[in-house]
């Protein structure tokens, strides 16, 4: 063996030898059936097809492929299925900073050759991101591998719009929805980000009442003012009407207990086209709704004079035009719903769109949480995802974007009324729905339609998979609708355990970003310190559902470690013939300790307690097999035969957290073996 462990000369070589052994590939489910083996199955998170890998992908590729191989070494049918997701906006967003960089934008093109541009764009992209899932040691499946958009998944996730559609779940309505003017889409509640902003609240002079506000441009769409029915001030006005400044037009009085008294004045005007309270209060006054932004994010023709300008020209002219029916003007701090892509401000906007009826389905998904057919890893977390599922609205899918699966729906006559839910065109004189699905319901149906799409039996002898391992931050936007969707079809939660993992921060505990300058490129890590160095790194003593902080220095660290490993099998063979040692004192106590190590490593890695497993292992290989054992060894009280025993079982221990290092060694002392990827889990 060499002086060091360079892992530049093994960890590719290492990696194609895995892959060509056929290892990563287990039984069909049909031959699982025969085998008799116990399967374990991990769906991979798909990760963004255009997105390069970020700390985060390393993190959940590290803790992922540490339970794969684990449980692999258990005997086990480890089916770890890898995917990539189209993601919709997101995808359509990056490649139109794409287009803008060239001068062009998405207007200057027809769907059909927007789509195929973005297309082609993700191919690309598609290549680059499974070499690098590969370059993290990620032992997956390849030969499962699917993508949000192959024609079979594509067909079952519209067969999913049918049925809810035909078990009446599915329906179409003019409802308020987050839009984003500069995204052109509309999005679902859980999409949109908060941000605190330092903005004016304006308070206007609507005669019987002074009107307080943040937005004095949607005035042109108000339909009412209400007061808090329980506000003494204003009790007696209660169905009196006012008359809307510069519209002259008369607006009633209505009392709503959403009425905040300490608000401003107490009295606010009420625009249902924008905003969400408003509109709740107009359903029940049986309010007009006036639009007066329209989806490019100019005041439309229903504005009269303010037609065609942008919200802040408009609001601008306005107070000028307001004149001094404008009272006060004061600072006011608010948060302000934001688009989580561009974040630019979301309008609230009432748009026709197609939305599914949540509550029977999150009845289904708490019930697998009361049963813990589902049980959550990471803290608190079970409480936030009980808390969306008993508050959740009816989930808006539709997306007004080209990048997605287009909604299956026909409209007769261009009437956009009544509607066909069908994959072909039903007939001469139908059009198709421009709209796709929202990412999330292709996603949500994960679990079911990789299965159901693979190999001969998967679907059967995989579902329900066993971990669903994702970051705490997509809780409710994906594991939630996983289990909605997928309990659903199946009649079973499509996963028995949920591992939350935190973000990872850097050495000064703050979020990673670009801008600040402190972002960490795992892959560039890796080619100066080895992936092994990395992967330590990532999971060492972190805790599900919480944070974790890491940089190169810590990274640095564990290539410290994975000489340690490498110098400790140099001594193991490379001992002299005259220093041998045949028996040894403490070779029963030697046992013993090992035999603990097993055990706990063993019991950490079933409770699922994965970065204190890494920790135990790490300490357990320095501190005693290193500091003690080996010493021991050479004050001849352990023997020679002991030592390479342990040494043996600590590499098979180490395994699923360093992997290249410890196959690496396997291979220079233990090659008759075989390969230590497949060898068995210590007893």
């Amino acid at each position: 063996m060499q002086k060091n462990y360079d892992h530049t000369i093994y960890e590719d070589k290492l990696y194609k030898i895995w892959d060509k052994s056929g290892v990563f590939t287990p039984p069909t489910g049909e031959e699982l059936k025969k085998s008799g083996k116990k399967p374990f199955t991990i769906i991979m998170p798909p990760a963004n097809a255009n997105d390069p890998l970020h700390v985060g992908h390393a993190l959940f590729v590290t803790i992922e492929d540490i339970f794969i191989r684990y449980h692999r070494l258990k005997g086990e049918a480890a089916l770890w299925l890898p995917g990539l997701d189209h993601a919709g906006i997101e995808t359509q967003f990056v490649f139109e900073k794409k287009l803008a960089k060239e001068g062009k934008s998405r207007f200057d093109f027809d769907r059909e050759t927007l789509y195929k541009m973005i297309w082609d764009y993700v191919q690309e992209n598609t290549v680059v991101a499974l070499n690098q899932l590969k370059k993290m040691g990620a032992s997956a499946d390849w030969s499962r591998y699917k993508f949000t958009l192959d024609p079979d998944i594509v067909k079952d996730v519209i067969n999913t719009f049918k049925k809810l559609h035909d078990d009446g779940l599915i329906y179409r309505a003019e409802k308020l929805v987050n839009y984003c003017t500069k995204c052109g889409t509309a999005y679902s509640e859980l999409e949109v980000e908060h941000e605190d902003r330092e903005d004016n609240l304006y308070t206007i002079d609507y005669g019987l009442l002074k009107v307080a506000t943040t937005r004095p441009e949607t005035m042109l769409g108000d339909s009412a003012v209400a007061v808090n029915p329980n506000d003494k001030r204003y009790k007696n006005l209660i169905g009196k009407k006012v008359i809307l400044p510069l519209i002259n037009k008369e607006i009633p009085i209505v009392g709503d207990e959403m009425v905040d008294m300490e608000f401003g004045t107490g009295a606010v005007k009420i625009t249902p086209a924008h905003d969400p309270n408003d509109w709740e209060v107009g359903v029940k006054n049986s309010l007009e709704v006036i639009t007066v932004i329209g989806t490019n994010g100019k005041m439309t023709e229903n504005a009269g004079p303010y037609a065609g300008l942008s919200v802040a020209l408009c609001r601008e002219k306005i107070l000028e035009d307001l004149g001094d029916r404008l009272i006060e003007v004061k600072p006011y701090s608010h948060s302000v719903g934001v688009c989580y892509r561009c974040h630019r401000a979301i309008e609230p906007l009432p748009i026709k769109q197609f939305f599914i009826k949540i509550k029977p389905l999150a009845d289904k998904a708490l019930e697998a949480l009361d049963k813990r057919n589902t049980k959550i890893f990471g803290a608190g977390r079970d409480k936030i995802l009980r808390h969306w599922l008993e508050n959740l609205r009816d989930w808006n899918i539709s997306r007004q974007i080209v990048w997605g699966i287009r909604i299956p729906v026909w409209y007769s006559n261009e009437s956009k009324t009544d509607f066909v839910v069908s994959e072909e065109c039903p007939g001469d004189g139908y059009i198709q729905e421009t709209d796709t699905f929202d990412t999330w319901f292709s996603s949500g149906q994960w679990p079911v339609v990789t299965l159901k799409n693979n190999k001969p039996g998967d679907f059967e002898a995989y579902y329900p998979t066993d971990l669903m391992e994702t970051g705490y931050d997509i809780l409710p936007f994906w594991v939630m609708r996983m289990m909605l969707l997928s309990i659903y079809l199946t009649g079973e939660t499509p996963f028995k355990y949920v591992y939350l993992h935190g973000l990872v921060r850097d050495e000064q505990g703050r979020k990673m970003s670009k801008s600040m300058g402190n972002a960490i490129n795992p892959l560039e890590l890796c080619a100066k310190y080895g992936t092994d160095s990395l992967r330590m790194a990532l999971v060492m003593s972190t805790t599900a559902g919480q944070d974790s902080n890491m940089g190169e220095n810590k990274v640095k660290g564990m290539r410290n470690f994975a000489n340690k490993i490498w110098n400790a099998g140099r001594y193991v063979v490379e001992k002299a013939p005259e220093d041998v040692v045949i028996n040894g004192a403490k070779d029963e106590e030697f046992f013993q300790r090992l035999s603990a190590v097993v055990k706990e490593v063993t019991k950490l890695l079933d409770q699922m307690k994965v970065g204190l497993a890494s920790e135990t292992v790490y300490n357990e290989f320095w501190h005693w097999f290193c500091d003690e054992g080996i010493e021991q060894n050479k004050e001849k009280q352990v023997s020679d035969e002991v030592l390479r025993m342990g040494y043996k079982t600590m590499l098979v221990l180490l395994h699923p957290f360093v992997p290249f290092v410890t196959e690496a060694i396997w291979q220079e002392i233990f090659a008759k073996e075989g390969l230590l990827i497949s060898y068995p889990w210590p007893k």
